[in-house]
């Protein structure tokens, strides 16, 4: 005997709080129990050892307080005692390996008011049960200095339930008795009515897998099956189904409860909806798959346009094949090329894959038509309803179809916009961003060939249309600068950059050119000036652009400047055309950036002997960016006369690299320079 019956009840207390426990209400009498407090398991331990206990009370706390370890413990000791787990770390898991190891009553903590409350009522159960059975659970009872008797299995109620503790868990939990006939349920608690909609009545008797449904899969339903037919745990993933019908994605973990003998009597089975997880994870597969799928068929496109784009010899083969590739892929329906008619302010339909095209010109000043956007910003356009109001009343109405989309994708390389192509889709919302990322790509790509393709035709054609402008825009620098400084500047050259800006070469005479430089600096297209030469007749001053300029533009529409001269806030250019160009466009676009522009001559010549040309463009072609840009400035500065205006660590520091850098580019372009004259 442990001799309880002639001293008052004692509660121990594991753990850090409450601070007070209220004792008062708990059995035998109300205001007799002690409560006796142990901040740590190895003072907890100490008391179980050294004073008689009715029941205790242990926080689960890890790492610093293992109330599990406590538990263990405890029923190795003394299998009977009541002791009740307070769990600050609780799930599944817990709850399961606590009910495995005897927990007389489960309190996951929640922080609100009521946790005391609910704490004092399941202690005060404990201790009123062990009182009226003294022989507790029916295990083995080892008093100190005692020795184990046998009694009776204990009652199926009491080992089922431990129901007030449970009920109240945030998630669901059941048992189910393996002993009899289909391991039929034998508990749920309040979270698992609330999550199938069965009362418990209608869930008690049955087999769980009543939650089963048509979407259910077979293998975590076999592996639930052979988890019990082995006594052993499994956490699985499942779809379930409601009373209602209502699909939820389930994630069920089973363990199972054994006696003292190590036999399973029961299984423990905790249930959580993860259905919003689940849907995420889906949502991200169906996202994965869709992408490999759009990747496929992008990386297909882009190679086949592209493997096109190189062949390609001119123009008109360009925009046939963009139109062919794109209205044969899924879900593009057709597709529409046009030309822009800046003269005429139209963008003329000329070929069309899949449909016909608009029959009449598109006006650029139609701001709602998506084709002329496109045009207009050099961006492109997306209209992802065929019931948008823009379309009503245009062709596009026609050639999108009902419950379809469009794109206008405009060719554009630097400031000039080739065509336009229109590509309709039998789908809404079917150009997403992964989609217009690479039509913009396309467009681009398709314009850089057919600049390069006219660049060389421009360069073999015989014929070309020689024009005079005058212009008295300050917004161009030269004009701005013979204005302020008072000099005249005359045009030797330019040089293009590999980042596509531009650096233009003029000679200064009249003024200072050193405030012509420093005045440079207030022109808001120039990043930069510097003087590269003085001689007797002027000086050579370097002008790098920032943004566009008009000799750029010119050059993108085939022209090649001979000359720009400019004095007193004025100036006059002078600039072949290839015959084929749309020279009234080329005039009309200037005369629109540059207001005060005037066309002053018109002239149509034959180029001079082609052999020439032949030549310019064959040494262009084997020459890099960098040996062009040294040799024009060799030639600009005056490195090949005698003496030398300048020097090569001149040349070198205005290029941004070193002497010898400098030197190793100008060699390279000069040997190409002479084995280009001797073969040809």
């Amino acid at each position: 005997m442990d001799g309880k019956a002639d001293r008052s009840p004692a509660l121990l207390y594991v753990g850090a709080g409450p601070d007070r426990f209220d004792a008062a209400s708990l059995p035998p009498d109300p205001g007799s129990t002690r409560v006796l407090r142990a901040r740590d398991a190895a003072a907890g331990r100490e008391f179980v050892r050294s004073d008689p206990v009715d029941c205790a009370v242990c926080e689960h706390r890890p790492p610093g307080l293992d109330g599990l370890a406590f538990l263990r413990w405890v029923r190795d000791r003394d299998p009977d005692l009541p002791v009740v787990l307070v769990s600050y770390a609780g799930d599944e898991r817990v709850a399961s390996e606590a009910v495995a190891a005897g927990v007389t009553e489960y309190v996951p903590y929640v922080d609100d008011r009521d946790h005391e409350r609910r704490l004092r009522e399941r202690v005060r159960s404990s201790m009123e049960t062990a009182r009226a059975d003294p022989s507790g659970t029916g295990r083995p009872r080892v008093a100190d200095g005692g020795t184990a008797s046998e009694s009776p299995p204990a009652p199926e109620v009491d080992f089922a339930l431990k129901e007030q503790a449970m009920d109240e868990a945030p998630v669901g939990i059941t048992i189910s008795d393996p002993h009899r006939p289909d391991n039929p349920l034998i508990y749920v608690n309040d979270s698992f009515e609330r999550m199938t909609g069965y009362a418990r009545e209608e869930s008690l008797g049955r087999n769980c897998r009543f939650l089963q449904g048509p979407e259910t899969s077979e293998e975590p339903v076999d592996a639930i099956r052979e988890a019990v037919r082995n006594g052993e745990s499994v956490a699985v993933e499942l779809i379930n189904y409601t009373k209602s019908g209502e699909q939820f994605w389930n994630k069920v973990s089973i363990a199972p409860i054994e006696d003292e003998t190590g036999r399973v009597t029961h299984f423990v089975g905790f249930q959580s909806d993860i259905t919003a997880r689940k849907e995420a994870e889906l949502e991200v597969q169906r996202e994965r798959e869709n992408l490999a799928f759009l990747l496929d068929r992008i990386n297909g496109l882009i190679s086949d346009v592209m493997q096109s784009l190189v062949s390609a010899t001119t123009r008109e083969e360009v925009e046939e094949l963009l139109c062919e590739h794109l209205a044969g892929v899924e879900p593009y329906t057709c597709a529409w090329f046009g030309d822009p008619d800046l003269g005429r302010e139209t963008i003329t339909p000329n070929r069309a894959v899949g449909c016909d095209p608009p029959g009449e010109p598109v006006p650029l000043s139609a701001a709602d038509d998506p084709t002329a956007r496109a045009v207009d910003t050099g961006e492109l356009q997306v209209v992802e309803d065929a019931a948008d109001a823009c379309l009503d009343g245009t062709p596009h109405e026609r050639l999108v179809g009902e419950g379809g989309s469009m794109a206008a994708i405009p060719l554009s390389y630097r400031d000039t916009v080739y065509g336009v192509l229109t590509v309709y889709a039998d789908e809404q919302d079917a150009f997403n961003s992964r989609e217009t990322a690479v039509l913009e790509a396309l467009g681009r790509a398709a314009a850089t060939t057919i600049n390069a393709l006219e660049s060389r035709r421009i360069l073999t054609t015989d014929t070309v249309v020689e024009l005079e402008l005058s212009l008295g825009d300050p917004a161009l620098f030269f004009v701005d600068l013979s204005d302020r400084c008072g000099c005249l500047l005359e045009y030797s050259g330019s040089a293009p950059q590999p980042d596509g800006t531009l650096h233009m070469f003029f000679t200064v005479s009249g003024a200072d050119p050193d405030a012509v430089v420093e005045a440079a600096a207030d022109c808001p297209d120039v990043a930069g000036a510097s003087l590269l030469t003085e001689h007797e007749d002027g000086a050579l001053v370097e002008f790098a652009l920032s943004e566009s300029s008009l000799v750029s533009y010119l050059a993108e529409q085939g022209g090649r400047t001979k000359e720009i001269t400019a004095s007193d806030g004025g100036a006059r250019l002078r600039v072949d055309l290839p015959q084929e160009a749309n020279v009234r466009s080329v005039v009309e676009t200037v005369q629109d950036r540059y207001p005060g522009t005037e066309l002053l001559s018109y002239h149509e010549r034959e180029r001079p002997e082609k052999t020439r040309q032949e030549f310019v463009a064959d040494l262009t072609e084997r020459l890099t960016d960098r040996q062009l840009t040294a040799l024009q400035r060799a030639y600009l500065g005056g490195f090949f006369e005698w003496p030398r205006p300048t020097d090569g660590d001149e040349l070198a520091e205005s290029m941004g690299i070193s002497r010898s850098t400098f030197h190793q580019h100008l060699r390279a372009a000069e040997r190409k320079l002479i084995e280009e004259f001797l073969e040809s």
